[in-house]
């Protein structure tokens, strides 16, 4: 199997960024990883011995980026707006250079987005913000809520980042189109501490007409690494 170590330094963010790809050909996955986890995160948690068949058949290229969680919505030591700023320029250092590497990489014009438990946030929220970039979004175990993290504090940057607040008020017709030619995939076990989050965002994508394919996986199954390499088989 291919793998490929990058390191560039980000402007955006003002420091080097890792990355690790897997693959050669196939369907580009644009993987987060959870709270506060490593770009080396997949590999480490048996994410790419799941899927190690389909990578080396050429039907999947993952895309493993790093976090700075700790930077931003974990960094107790910041005002919450100065967290929510920070998330922005990393959504900014995936859409503006981790996504042009992706397709001088692969040239495939659908891109996924994955992640599991906040990565899962960062999945859906970049997809939801960035429809016409986006084609399928599997969010693993993911909470969609981020007031948790920001003290009591409020303000539009954190309401454009909480997918919960502002899906629900959504009318602008060029979202909800876009919408539409999106595959959203939300999956949690049912004995996940996740699960509530994902039928309150099921619901809500209900009422704005969002298809989206709720998956509850059954058995007493928990929100950990081995319910999301099943996942991983099954929806990639």
């Amino acid at each position: 199997m291919r793998r490929d170590y990058h390191n560039w330094y980000s402007h955006r963010l003002n420091r080097h960024m890792e990355l690790l790809s897997y693959g050669h050909a196939g369907m580009p996955i644009l993987v987060f990883p959870s709270s506060m986890g490593k770009f080396f995160e997949y590999e480490d948690r048996g994410m790419i011995n799941a899927t190690w068949q389909k990578i080396e058949h050429g039907h999947l290229q993952l895309f493993c980026v790093d976090s700075v969680d700790k930077e931003s919505w974990y960094n107790k030591g910041l005002h919450p707006h100065d967290r929510v700023a920070r998330h922005i320029q990393y959504e900014n250092y995936v859409l503006f250079e981790v996504l042009p590497l992706i397709r001088n990489t692969n040239g495939s014009p659908t891109i996924c987005a994955t992640g599991c438990s906040f990565g899962a946030y960062h999945a859906l929220n970049f997809s939801l913000k960035h429809p016409d970039v986006v084609s399928y979004c599997v969010a693993m175990s993911g909470a969609f809520d981020v007031r948790s993290f920001l003290n009591g504090y409020y303000d539009n940057e954190c309401y454009f980042n909480n997918p919960i607040d502002y899906l629900q008020n959504l009318s602008d017709s060029w979202f909800l189109e876009h919408y539409r030619r999106v595959n959203f995939v939300l999956a949690a076990g049912d004995w996940d501490i996740c699960l509530g989050e994902n039928y309150r965002m099921a619901q809500l994508m209900g009422t704005k007409g969002i298809p989206h394919n709720l998956d509850v996986w059954t058995g007493g199954r928990l929100h950990d690494w081995p319910l999301w390499q099943q996942m991983a088989v099954k929806f990639f």
